[in-house]
């Protein structure tokens, strides 16, 4: 991610939630495994699966994501990228002995490589504000189109959430600017999933 004061704080939060919590969705700040993986499961279908292929996840974590993949029974050469050190330590940890996964906290130490993926990166603002954390997300989206030669899939909390239930500390973006943004940005080939009954939305980014 590029480098803004907005980001040290979200780098503690969830440097905390991960002493707290451990290698578990709560210690990436998700309610539950089943809402983590419907996550992914859109997420993926950016991926063409019919043979190996590279991915970066931007905003990895600890890895829970290549954990996913391999379950489901992908061939993937992964690479885990986060701005929290201490996710990048555990990542490393936790796969130590496995040659196709590694994990970095410097996107110049990354690849171009065939897809990147991003699952609730943007969501925690904390009390940055809304239009600066927006161009935050923008130069991340740039940053994964760089670094992903066949497309790239994110996820953020939408606009649409019910307004009793929203919080000032998350993101709720504009799925609508999103899709616009991408269209007009990366590629013609844009998809905006809006139907899997989470209060968040899945762009989808297809460059081949």
């Amino acid at each position: 991610m590029p480098e803004y004061r907005e980001l040290e704080k979200v780098k503690d939060y969830f440097a905390e939630k991960l002493e707290i919590h451990g290698a578990t969705p709560r210690g990436v700040d998700y309610n539950s495994a089943e809402a983590q993986e419907i996550r992914f499961l859109q997420l993926l279908k950016v991926f063409n699966t019919s043979q190996k292929y590279s991915l970066l996840d931007f905003g990895s974590g600890f890895g829970a994501m290549y954990d996913y993949l391999l379950r489901i029974g992908h061939q993937l050469h992964y690479v885990g990228y986060d701005i929290s050190l201490p996710m990048v330590e555990k990542g490393r940890e936790l796969h130590l002995h496995n040659p196709d996964c590694w994990f970095t906290a410097n996107i110049a130490d990354v690849p171009v490589l065939d897809y990147a993926t991003l699952c609730g990166t943007f969501n925690m603002k904390l009390d940055a504000d809304y239009d600066a954390w927006t161009k935050i997300v923008v130069e991340c989206l740039r940053q994964m189109s760089d670094h992903a030669s066949r497309g790239f899939s994110f996820n953020m909390l939408t606009k649409y959430s019910d307004a009793d239930r929203m919080r000032p500390d998350l993101y709720y973006a504009d799925p609508l600017f999103f899709f616009d943004y991408c269209k007009r940005n990366f590629s013609k080939n844009v998809a905006l999933l809006h139907d899997y009954k989470l209060y968040d939305f899945t762009i989808l980014v297809r460059k081949d």
